[in-house]
């Protein structure tokens, strides 16, 4: 069934202070175009700068999520993602007139409120999806993360933490899809630990913050005079008492397990980074705001080639990335100088694997040692060439408009002749991108030999 994008009937604002800053601001949600997608728009600064919400205009992960465009800067923004992907809309466009969004109450409910009574329309644009068709994962060790995505027809989040605190110690949840977000997620607040808040304090950091917008975590034995320093540094006056549970104040919990749920709140809020919503079901240990944002840039390429692909390859065809008819698309070249018949593997601005079958009929053999055919190095090289140009028209919207340029080829070596019979594997990695240049090694082989190397630097250009 068709689903169409979504976005709001009408504005609504709320004003609060910012976690780190401790400055008031307002935010302000609107309507957006069909395909706009999520822009925050700094209202306080001159020409009203535009920073959309996605991976590739995030600036700052150490505390929170912030996005940035050259010297505007929107921070925390994670609660407010998450209230807007937690009701599927789509497009949005949120002004803020600070540099930081409002904390609220430290989890996404009062904005998921206000997105509620602005209303919620569908738009006439389809919604597309990032698909899996076979598991992937990922893995920081030094975090202590892993996060395996498993194919599903719908959003699912499974999510364990496992804390030292004897209070906290290992809590679980799942999230079976987004219609139970408001209810079971949305309210989950932030939380710290007590060592934390003082180091973050002395660090300049959350002058908002507070007890109204935090769930503050310590060891119930915590002698009293941290907490004496913990007032100090805060200018707290009203007592201050460590329950059995751990908590600060002994503040009730929404939910028995609301810490592990607010890591499904912030996971989501990240998630919208990509700029596409996802089916699969996300399985998660003790993932925070750095590895999330790892996960959704490898989630990014994955994008990029599956929209690539869906684009020029026509048909499914197992283990093929893209067949001949594809490469057609994609490339300017035609007989008798396109050297190339499938691509078997490709990673987004990464690596590329591309497959040339080599037989007597190829013209360059009536004429290249007629009576001992052997293929061109030459010509190696130049399919290597065409491989690393699939790979870096893949980053434009319109790739058979452009053409790439190699502006220098180093370090070639030719190892073992190639004949006809043979199979050659192009595999090519990219070794750097900047200033629209990119440099990559090549490597050819016929099976496990190695037959051609090389270093190639390109740029891709207009027709």
């Amino acid at each position: 069934m068709t689903e169409f994008k979504k976005t709001i009937k009408k504005e609504m604002s709320y004003r609060g202070v910012g976690l780190h800053s401790g400055e008031i601001s307002t935010i302000t949600f609107k309507p957006a175009g069909k395909d706009e997608g999520i822009v925050f728009i700094r209202t306080d600064l001159e020409g009203n700068p535009e920073i959309p919400a996605d991976i590739d205009h995030v600036v700052d992960i150490s505390r929170g999520t912030t996005i940035g465009y050259k010297k505007a800067t929107v921070a925390t923004i994670e609660h407010v993602l998450s209230a807007v992907k937690g009701l599927n809309i789509d497009n949005i466009r949120i002004e803020v007139t600070g540099q930081e969004a409002p904390v609220a109450d430290g989890s996404a409910i009062i904005f998921l409120d206000l997105l509620k009574k602005a209303g919620i329309v569908e738009q006439e644009s389809e919604r597309e999806y990032l698909e899996f068709e076979k598991p992937i994962s990922f893995s920081s060790p030094t975090d202590n993360v892993d996060i395996v995505i498993v194919p599903s027809d719908s959003f699912k989040v499974t999510f364990m933490v496992d804390y030292q605190q004897k209070a906290l110690g290992t809590q679980y949840t799942f999230l079976p899809s987004l219609s139970h977000f408001e209810k079971d997620f949305a309210s989950a607040r932030t939380f710290c630990f007590l060592h934390e808040i003082i180091m973050l304090k002395e660090a300049g950091l959350i002058k908002g913050g507070s007890l109204k917008n935090a769930l503050v975590v310590a060891n119930p034995n915590t002698p009293e005079e941290e907490i004496e320093r913990l007032k100090n540094i805060f200018g707290y006056k009203d007592k201050i008492t460590i329950g059995n549970d751990g908590i600060l104040n002994h503040t009730k919990l929404r939910y028995h397990n609301e810490f592990v749920r607010h890591k499904v709140v912030d996971l989501i809020g990240d998630m919208a980074l990509l700029g596409v919503p996802i089916k699969g079901h996300i399985l998660a240990a003790r993932s925070g705001h750095k590895t999330n944002v790892e996960l959704v840039k490898k989630l990014r390429k994955l994008h990029k080639k599956q929209k690539f692909q869906k684009t020029y390859q026509k048909k499914k065809i197992d283990d093929v990335v893209f067949d001949i008819d594809a490469i057609q698309r994609i490339l300017p070249h035609r007989y008798p100088f396109l050297l190339l018949d499938k691509i078997i593997k490709f990673e987004a601005g990464e690596s590329i694997i591309g497959i040339k079958n080599v037989t007597i009929n190829e013209p360059f053999f009536q004429g290249h040692f007629p009576e001992h055919p052997v293929m061109p190095g030459v010509l190696i090289v130049e399919a290597m060439a065409q491989t690393g140009g699939i790979m870096l028209l893949n980053a434009l919207e319109k790739p058979e408009e452009n053409v790439a340029y190699f502006a220098s080829i180093n370090n070639v070596k030719f190892r073992k002749p190639v004949l006809p019979g043979d199979t050659l594997r192009f595999e090519l990695k990219v070794i750097s991108m900047k200033r629209g240049l990119a440099k990559m090694h090549g490597d050819a082989y016929v099976e496990n030999a190695k037959v051609c190397e090389g270093d190639f630097l390109a740029k891709v250009m207009k027709k």
